[in-house]
């Protein structure tokens, strides 16, 4: 006699399975809480409140972070570098991720592999290797030297502070688009070139809108990163590349002004968070548009 087959209620024993209640899902979630509580929410809080009340009550640090031009300056060029990140990763990974979902099997993971090694090295020796690779005697300028071309300036500038943290964010970018365009099916592409559509044609209007949720969310990771980044602009940059982390660094290490630090890092975080708030609602429409295409 065939055994029963097993409903979705049922566990292996047969006996029915338990749902849990919403007390014990926050028994099981109270842990995860706490430490975000203890590690986000708490020194965030902090920060909130000096920005409010160090070194008086009041609006000053504000009043003293949008009153200076350089302030101004450097929150503009933190936002337009980090866009230039999340453009030049784009680029890079999403070849790269198609790349993963077409070749076989050993070779994706050979791929695999490439985007993982870079969680395994410190982001201080990473940078430290394209010190190297970019100063004015670097390997990228000899070699340009041996062709007969002039040097570029590369160390020092804000080329080349886009290309170290574009290396640094790349697998953020990878990871999330490769997610999701493993999950297409290819047989569309056929269908559209079996009715007659160019291949580039089939591409371009089938698979990439059904790739954009990978984009948005490799596009909104990497940029929400790029806006922290303290090592990598400090070593590859100069003046006109800081960014406002290290204004950040100085006034809360070299000028022990918590309020005027804590100010510039709750000015970054709410204009980070208008950005998401305009960019949702767009990214949520394209979205439900490709959906129904699909």
């Amino acid at each position: 006699m065939s055994a029963l087959p097993q409903t979705d209620n049922q566990t292996a024993g047969g006996r029915p399975a338990r749902r849990l209640n919403l007390r014990d899902a926050g028994w099981l979630a109270a842990p995860a809480v706490l430490l975000l509580a203890a590690v986000l929410v708490y020194p965030l809080a902090i920060i909130v409140l000096r920005s409010f009340s160090e070194p008086e009550p009041g609006l000053q640090n504000y009043i003293w972070f949008f009153g200076s031009p350089v302030n101004r300056a450097v929150l503009q060029r933190t936002f337009v570098l980090s866009g230039w990140v999340t453009l030049a990763s784009l680029i890079c990974a999403y070849p790269y991720a198609y790349a993963m979902t077409v070749v076989g099997k050993n070779l994706r993971l050979i791929l695999i592999l490439c985007v993982l090694v870079p969680f395994w090295l410190s982001g201080v020796v990473r940078t430290l290797a394209w010190v190297i690779l970019l100063q004015d005697s670097g390997v990228i300028n000899s070699i340009l030297r041996g062709l007969g071309l002039s040097p570029v300036k590369l160390i020092r500038t804000q080329l080349g502070v886009v290309i170290g943290m574009t290396q640094v964010l790349l697998p953020f970018m990878i990871l999330p688009i490769y997610s999701v365009m493993k999950g297409i099916d290819t047989r569309l592409l056929q269908a559209a070139r079996s009715l007659g559509a160019k291949p580039w044609r089939a591409f371009l209007q089938i698979y990439v809108p059904l790739s954009l949720p990978g984009v948005y969310a490799g596009a909104i990771i990497v940029f929400i990163l790029s806006l922290g980044f303290y090592i990598t602009p400090a070593l590859l940059g100069g003046p006109r590349s800081t960014m406002l982390s290290s204004l950040v660094q100085n006034q809360v290490l070299s000028l022990l002004n918590w309020g005027r630090g804590g100010a510039m890092g709750v000015v970054l975080l709410v204009a980070t968070f208008i950005l998401l708030a305009i960019a949702a609602p767009l990214m949520r429409q394209k979205h439900t548009q490709t959906r129904r295409e699909k």
